[in-house]
């Protein structure tokens, strides 16, 4: 059972108010963000730029548009820009309205709700533990044609694991010879050096979308940015033609046009993940008691073997969050997830961890 109600990480407000606490008390390792904060550039521009709030926003968002175009080398005609990657999911599946859906679970709950508003018949293909949690070939199998959509997340989440590269060729491949629209959610792809994603693939692949969000990487969650990339350039148009005016505010719209351009800081993050990750693994691995999956994202997937303990619980006692996996499909109580963050806030968390199953080993 979960402590807390909320679907998705990062609910500080919630976690607080079970010990009566103030949020920023908390050290949060639910929800995978960029621990470097938003950087100066924008910090910067922000401050500066505080009279686009009394005018609207350009309806169009040209600049961020083409900001966007030339960090991918796509037309622009191929995005679709958002309030957030989540609005960009439920936009998608609002205009593909597919009848029979295949969702990988344990994944993000996200797709589901948004198909559930569609009436879309939803078939799962659950990943198995025996298998490391690691898609396997068996997808293949499982493409039918009777399905009208397969989602997909690379890395995916909760595992922070990536298919292999030939794999998902394959998939994508059997998708558009039976007539399935590919949705590849690469949400946590900037996290990932050697691996360029989907999006080089979409030419010459209309049945192909790709999800991306620029609030993990780049520290912005509260801001909400994220966007579709699809050469099926109809359906694109015919999406921004149906979308809310102004549903990007003037600042997140400011936000996408100076990150991306942001070299230091994308150099900077990333060498702090080639630095934190393999340390926080090998950290978590020597904890007594937990089965650690080495994933490739800014977050790791454990479970705790140690029975009978509610670790979030357990945790929170020490004003540290971590995400329970207890409610994706396919898991249960004893799986986690938490971000990889700076040095001494990951060695609080493994002192934390050693303490709370060092103590429930010695029956305290």
């Amino acid at each position: 059972m979960t402590l807390l109600h909320s679907a998705h990480g990062g609910n500080t407000r919630e976690a607080a108010g079970v010990l009566g606490i103030a949020p920023e008390n908390l050290l949060d390792f639910s929800a995978n963000i960029n621990p470097a904060g938003m950087p100066a550039t924008l910090r910067h521009a922000l401050q500066n730029s505080w009279q686009l709030a009394e005018r609207y926003p350009d309806v169009e968002y040209a600049s961020l548009y083409q900001a966007l175009a030339q960090h991918h080398q796509v037309p622009s005609s191929w995005l679709l820009a958002g309030n957030g990657e989540t609005e960009a999911i439920f936009a998608l599946v609002a205009a593909l309205a597919p009848r029979k859906t295949l969702l990988i679970t344990p994944g993000f709950a996200e797709y589901r709700r948004a198909l559930a508003l569609v009436g879309s018949d939803i078939v799962e293909f659950r990943l198995r533990e025996e298998d490391g949690w690691a898609l396997t070939d068996a997808l293949l199998d499982a493409l039918t044609a009777d399905l009208d959509c397969l989602f997909l997340c690379t890395p995916n989440n909760p595992t922070g694991l990536l298919p292999d590269e030939a794999l998902l060729e394959a998939i994508s491949r059997r998708c558009q010879a039976l007539g399935i629209t590919l949705v590849v959610d690469e949400a946590f792809m900037d996290f990932i050096t050697d691996q360029a994603g989907m999006i080089p693939t979409l030419a010459g692949n209309p049945h192909l979308w790709v999800l991306r969000s620029l609030t993990k990487f780049y520290a912005i969650p509260g801001l909400r940015l994220g966007y579709l990339l699809s050469s099926d350039e109809e359906n694109v148009a015919r999406m921004r033609r149906r979308q809310m005016p102004w549903s990007i505010n003037a600042f997140a719209a400011l936000a996408g046009e100076i990150i991306l351009q942001d070299r230091d800081y994308q150099q900077a993050s990333l060498h702090w993940l080639a630095q934190e990750r393999p340390w926080l693994l090998a950290a978590l691995q020597a904890v007594p008691g937990l089965t650690v999956w080495e994933g490739r994202a800014n977050y790791l997937f454990f479970r705790c073997d140690a029975p009978g303990v509610e670790l979030q619980r357990a945790l929170l006692q020490q004003h540290i969050l971590i995400r329970s996996c207890a409610n994706y499909p396919g898991l249960d109580e004893r799986y986690y997830r938490v971000a990889v963050r700076n040095r001494i806030e990951n060695e609080r968390l493994i002192a934390a961890l050693g303490k709370v199953l060092n103590d429930i080993s010695r029956g305290r």
